[in-house]
C-alpha cells in the first residue's frame, strides 16, 4: 500500500484537472473542436487512471457495474429525448428551432441537450468497456 505513495498523491492531483479539461471539451464543442465523443472519452479516460492505481475494485466500488449500464442506455434516451421533445413542440425530430422563441438560442440549447446525451452514453459504454477487458471478461451483475 505505501509503495505507490507518490503515483497515488499524483493521481488525486491529476484526476481533477483532467475532469474540468473534461468539461470544457465538453462546452467548448459548441464553438470548436471537440464535444460530447471527446469530453465522453477523456472523462472516460480520468475513471480509468483511478483504476489503474487503485485498483479495479476500488474503481467499482466507486461506480458499479449497473450504474455505468444505466449511463450508457440513459445518453441514448436523452439523446433520443431530445429529438421527441423537438417533435412535441410542432418541430421535426432534432429541430432545435423551436426549442426557444429565438431560433438561434434553440440551436444552442438543442445542441446542448444532444451533447448531454452523447457524453453520458460515451462514458458509460468507455467504462464498461474497460470493466470487461480489466475483469477478464468477468462482469458482476
Amino acid at each position: 500500500m505505501h509503495d505507490r505513495v507518490i503515483l497515488r498523491i499524483g493521481t488525486k492531483m491529476l484526476i481533477p484537472f483532467i475532469l474540468v479539461f473534461a468539461l470544457y471539451v465538453q462546452f467548448h464543442g459548441d464553438y470548436g473542436p471537440g464535444g460530447g465523443f471527446q469530453a465522453g472519452v477523456i472523462f472516460a479516460a480520468a475513471f480509468v487512471l483511478y483504476a489503474l492505481v487503485f485498483g479495479l475494485e476500488s474503481a467499482t466500488k466507486a461506480l458499479p457495474h449497473k450504474v455505468v449500464y444505466v449511463l450508457a442506455a440513459l445518453g441514448v434516451m436523452i439523446y433520443a429525448g431530445t429529438g421527441y421533445v423537438t417533435m412535441a413542440l410542432g418541430g421535426d425530430f432534432l429541430d432545435y428551432n423551436v426549442l426557444a422563441n429565438d431560433p438561434h438560442h434553440g440551436q444552442h440549447y438543442g445542441i446542448l441537450a444532444v451533447e448531454l446525451g452523447v457524453v453520458t452514453t460515451v462514458f458509460g459504454v468507455m467504462v464498461a468497456v474497460f470493466y470487461a477487458f480489466a475483469g477478464r471478461g468477468r462482469a458482476e451483475r
